[in-house]
């Protein structure tokens, strides 16, 4: 499991091939990479600064893979996050996860890129037409962390009702 923050632009294929990693184990591997757009709330944008708070940064993003395992058979996952100034076109993020089986790739990847867009301590200033401004998460993006925490309780609400209607005294 890594997590990096860092300046430099990323080798996607490098850490697509670290998630098998000849893995016998990896029956799935699923990836997303964010871009810096051209164009945001309406307005152009020429390009934007990350500013990140060193440790605290990647103790959290750590604690969101951390969830993610606990959640998701996962045999490795990579989070890579770009700081500092960036252009157009250029990459952000990397998150990548491989497990067993394909639909737990896939919620798990959705998952930590969820978290990271709401919890993880990240500021970003994208530079446009009228000046600067600092951008915070969406509705939307709070939106998506929303349906985890459903659908972790609705898991639970579940698992109870099985073990009440089975009479099961198993926890």
């Amino acid at each position: 499991m890594t997590v990096r923050v860092q300046r430099e632009v990323f080798d996607v294929g490098r850490l697509i091939d670290n998630l098998q990693a000849n893995d016998p184990g990896v029956g799935a591997v699923v990836n997303f990479v964010g871009y810096v757009r051209d164009i945001n709330q309406g307005e152009a944008v020429a390009g934007l600064f990350l500013e990140h708070y060193p440790g605290m940064t990647e103790r959290s993003l750590q604690k969101i893979i951390d969830n993610a395992r606990a959640r998701w058979p996962l045999r490795a996952v990579e989070v890579v996050h770009r700081v500092g100034p960036l252009s157009i076109s250029e990459p952000i993020v990397f998150v990548g996860v491989s497990s067993p089986h394909r639909q737990a790739a896939f919620e798990a990847c959705a998952f930590i890129m969820d978290y990271l867009k709401t919890d993880a301590p990240f500021w970003k200033r994208e530079d446009v037409g009228s000046g600067t401004r600092w951008v915070d998460a969406r509705d939307s993006d709070r939106s998506a962390v929303a349906r985890w925490a459903d659908t972790q309780h609705q898991a639970t609400m579940q698992r109870a009702s099985a073990l009440h209607c089975c009479g099961s005294s198993a926890g």
